[in-house]
């Protein structure tokens, strides 16, 4: 029987958490999915989807540092193929690590300065873009996720889901052998807060125990393919879903949701006629 969905806190997401504790776990986690090659296959199903939704373009939604955004521009960009351009979105903006991933990324990524809220995007953001929601879609309770959903349906080209696991704590464990590097090194390869984040991370456990807390609470956060189909059951026919998994460094597996608008009745025929 699978394990009931839990809406637990994680220290990553947690205002009250110190911001060097929070950003030891972010930084840890992106280079994790980055030295471990964890975004790697969703290259084909993520191009599939920019495909039938017919962008060049996304809108990167709860983005956070950029870290998923950033990697799978790089995978892309490994397997020998052009991204679209992903633009930066979060209602918590983090303009200094945009501002890096743009100056690494100058063809590929941008951003968006000012708060943007996924439940509501603004019309003149949404038209004509579709949306990525990477490795995030878990932290939002039911009903935020289905507003997310519903507003993607009512103003975008489309929408994109991916998380790296299923609902099973087990399933953290095959990040750790790359997550430990990443924390141990993070200290030194972070750009800020080194000295703070040096001795919560070598000097006290505070750092391994936030991060394999908020590790084992993320695979029990995650939607599984039911409840995502039963969230856009209410939404009508104007979409075409699709879910999908894929697999990273071997035997992890993940999973990817998407919708795009389906093609209308006067597309149809226009197409027929040529």
């Amino acid at each position: 029987m699978p394990l009931p969905r839990l809406q637990l806190f994680e220290f990553n997401d947690s205002a009250w958490a110190p911001r060097p504790l929070r950003d030891t776990i972010i930084e840890s986690l992106s280079r994790t999915l980055s030295w471990g090659h964890h975004l790697s296959g969703l290259v084909a199903p993520f191009e599939e989807f920019a495909r039938k939704a017919g962008v060049h373009e996304v809108l990167d939604v709860c983005s956070g540092a950029g870290g998923p955004a950033r990697i799978l521009v790089s995978e892309i960009r490994r397997a020998g193929r052009t991204p679209p351009r992903f633009v930066l979105t979060d209602l918590n903006p983090q303009l200094e690590a945009w501002e890096e991933a743009r100056f690494a990324h100058p063809r590929d990524l941008s951003f968006v300065a000012a708060p943007v809220d996924a439940t509501n995007i603004p019309s003149e953001l949404g038209l004509g873009r579709a949306r990525v929601i990477i490795n995030s879609f878990h932290h939002f309770a039911p009903e935020l996720a289905a507003r997310i959903l519903r507003d993607a349906v009512a103003g975008s080209a489309g929408i994109f889901l991916a998380e790296p696991f299923d609902r099973n704590p087990l399933n953290f464990a095959r990040f750790i052998p790359v997550g430990s590097l990443a924390l141990a090194a993070n200290p030194v390869l972070s750009g800020r807060d080194r000295l703070v984040k040096a001795l919560m991370t070598w000097a006290s456990p505070l750092a391994v125990a936030a991060s394999v807390w908020d590790g084992v609470v993320s695979t029990l956060r995650v939607y599984d393919r039911e409840q995502l189909e039963a969230m856009v059951a209410p939404l009508g026919d104007t979409f075409e879903w699709t879910y999908g998994r894929y697999r990273w460094a071997g035997n992890g597996l993940g999973y990817y949701f998407y919708g795009v608008p389906r093609p209308t009745r006067q597309t149809v025929t226009t197409a027929a006629s040529a």
